[in-house]
């Protein structure tokens, strides 16, 4: 399934509110084009009518244009708790970016305008939604609410993401991770937007922490976030460079045709683990390519939506 985002494609992000809604107007039709048609997913106050339901509220003007039933939806109706986690540490902040413009994110650029996505289709599902940002601290935290007020202050954090200045955070990701399971008391569905880099490599804490996510019979999608060029393929060319961690500073000389082979190898066993241990644990896991565009994480939102 295609996004038509050709008028969007250069224009650097100065309205994160206004592009979301490009975008997910965009998705929606794209989806209405694709055999996703017909997908169980109701963007209107309406959802369909299973046999059985009382007929009392059948909406039957839509069943004149539509021979469908449906039944309206109310805003007072209970639905989904959603929870969104970004990981802001500075592997996030990476490629590094003078400017967020759509067709050039970095990470955290691409988290922030695909949780601004979700927002809005939170909007149209009636869902309420909470969110947590971490580095080497705690940075936000926001209960799960659904008003517009709620929404537009997420917004404003998530703005904050797009222009705050690179600095140096390291992250140890399960000890945030273990903070905000404790604070999602009510069943929710989660969704971590995480490079899955650590100056550690304690991968059992990790797991654990991650692990910790699912009490409480919550759902949670892993949205494993990177740059498929560089970090995965290692596409640089073979001049002499110094390669510098951005959250620890330790640097390495070396030409990138020397290691981009035994390089690659590790980085796909690293992705096919992560993968093997989320199955173990029920874990939603979803490798994102942050040059890739957003219709996969919407997707993923859309399915689980309908499992949860």
């Amino acid at each position: 399934m295609s996004i038509d985002l050709s008028n969007i494609q250069s224009s650097e992000i100065k309205n994160l509110d206004f592009l979301a809604k490009q975008i997910v107007e965009g998705f929606i039709t794209g989806m209405h084009k694709s055999p996703f048609h017909g997908f169980s997913v109701e963007f209107s106050e309406h959802k369909l009518y299973n046999k059985g339901e009382n007929t009392r509220h059948i909406d039957w003007k839509l069943f004149a244009k539509t021979e469908k039933l449906y039944i309206k939806k109310y805003e007072e109706e209970t639905n989904l708790r959603c929870h969104v986690i970004i990981d802001n540490s500075s592997s996030m902040h990476y490629p590094i970016q003078q400017t967020q413009q759509f067709d050039n994110l970095n990470k955290i650029g691409f988290s922030s305008v695909a949780t601004a996505c979700l927002l809005e289709v939170f909007k149209k599902q009636r869902d309420a939604v909470g969110l947590s940002i971490y580095a080497d601290t705690y940075e936000y935290y926001a209960p799960e609410k659904g008003s517009e007020r709620h929404r537009k202050l997420l917004l404003r954090q998530l703005e904050n993401l797009l222009i705050s200045p690179k600095e140096t955070k390291s992250t140890e990701t399960y000890t945030y991770l273990h903070e905000i399971a404790e604070k999602i008391h009510r069943r929710s569905l989660i969704f971590l937007f995480t490079d899955m880099f650590q100056t550690s490599e304690d991968q059992d804490k990790l797991f654990d922490a991650l692990r910790h996510l699912k009490h409480n019979k919550h759902e949670v999608v892993l949205f494993h976030t990177y740059d498929g060029k560089t970090e995965f393929n290692f596409d640089f060319d073979n001049t002499p460079r110094k390669y510098v961690d951005v959250e620890t500073n330790q640097e390495i000389d070396l030409y990138a045709d020397s290691i981009r082979k035994d390089y690659t190898n590790e980085v796909s066993k690293y992705f096919s683990t992560l993968k093997n241990k989320c199955l173990q644990y029920k874990i939603s896991y979803v490798p994102v390519n942050i040059n890739d565009g957003l219709h996969t994480v919407l997707t993923t939102y859309l399915v689980s939506r309908n499992k949860f």
